[in-house]
């Protein structure tokens, strides 16, 4: 299923993908915003990553989608929902390509997942987590209606430093 915003076509990954995929998520300072995009990024592993995706999405277990210009058809970035069938919630992760940053992609494709999340695969709550050192990304969560929930305190590590994370989330009763 395509999702569809003013400036975006979100859409199932293709195994073309995975160079487009290399080269933007291999930039250290996207892999740095995440804590799943190794750096450096290996050859031929985003071919892995989209079978494992797949696969996932069989089970029922996620949602992805490659975020792409309309005009240009141009991958851009991810994101996905992480579904959680036993409470009947999501959470939704996301990264942009550096060259796109602050130009609001990740908002308008976030908002569409956020829909779909709510209507087609009838959550009842969608959460997200960033590192608060990385406002980019906890505005992304503000701008679509998730609330803030707190700070997990060095919750997490990457590259040898702990890290807080923002939680975010959202009902859907508060969606709608």
């Amino acid at each position: 299923m395509l999702l569809s915003t003013e400036r975006l076509i979100l859409r199932k990954l293709e195994t073309t993908d995975a160079l487009r995929i290399e080269d933007l998520a291999g930039d250290y300072d996207v892999a740095k915003t995440t804590l799943n995009i190794p750096h450096p990024y290996p050859k031929g592993s985003a071919l892995i990553f989209i079978h494992s995706v797949r696969e996932s999405e069989i089970q029922g277990k996620l949602v992805t989608y490659g975020i792409t210009k309309k005009d240009t058809s141009e991958l851009i970035g991810l994101m996905a929902i992480s579904i959680n069938s036993t409470f009947n919630r999501g959470e939704l992760a996301y990264w942009v390509g550096k060259p796109y940053w602050g130009q609001g992609y990740g908002t308008e494709a976030a908002k569409a997942l956020l829909q779909y999340g709510f209507d087609v695969l009838e959550l009842n709550r969608i959460y997200a987590q960033s590192f608060t050192t990385n406002p980019g990304s906890w505005r992304i969560m503000e701008k679509i209606g998730l609330k803030y929930e707190g700070t997990l305190r060095q919750h997490v590590s990457r590259f040898g430093e702990y890290y807080d994370l923002a939680q975010y989330g959202i009902l859907k009763e508060e969606y709608q």
